[in-house]
């Protein structure tokens, strides 16, 4: 059996929520989106993460670096059968670091999947890089306005 259209939508959400959350900072519920035992994977960085409670320490830890950054995620693929799942997404990211340097970049997301008793959560994210570009960003970062909570 093969997902259905709620598990396709559920898995999209979950990949929004990431985002949302890495962009809010939102590290709690950040976290919360991985299973027990998930792993969040960036070989590039040589960063490795197991649970939940290291992908918060790490998240935090890396978006300290930044005065701003904003990650887009774009639709990939989905597949799967029953409580588990794996695709792929493409992300955009731009930002600048405390320090001053700037990054705007495109990669993707090799994700799988697990339903929880909570609903789909992530069981590993591993993100690989596919352009980077460090030219210095011209532009000025605002603040994030006050949003209505959607979680």
């Amino acid at each position: 059996m093969s997902l259905t259209t709620d598990d396709r939508e559920a898995l999209r959400a979950l990949r929004g929520a990431f985002a949302d959350a890495a962009n809010l900072r939102d590290y709690d519920r950040f976290a919360a989106l991985f299973a027990e035992g998930a792993v969040w994977d960036i070989p590039d960085m040589k960063a490795r993460f197991d649970g939940p409670a290291a992908i918060r320490a790490g998240i935090e830890r890396m978006l300290g670096l930044w005065e701003f950054f904003v990650q887009t995620t774009h639709d990939g693929v989905l597949d799967g059968d029953g409580d588990e799942a794996y695709g792929r997404a493409y992300v955009s990211e731009i930002g600048r670091f405390h320090e001053g340097g700037s990054q705007l970049n495109y990669a993707v997301y090799d994700d799988r999947f697990v339903r929880t008793p909570l609903g789909w959560r992530f069981a590993s994210r591993s993100y690989h890089f596919l352009y980077v570009d460090e030219s210095p960003l011209a532009g000025r970062a605002l603040p994030v306005p006050a949003l209505r909570d959607v979680a």
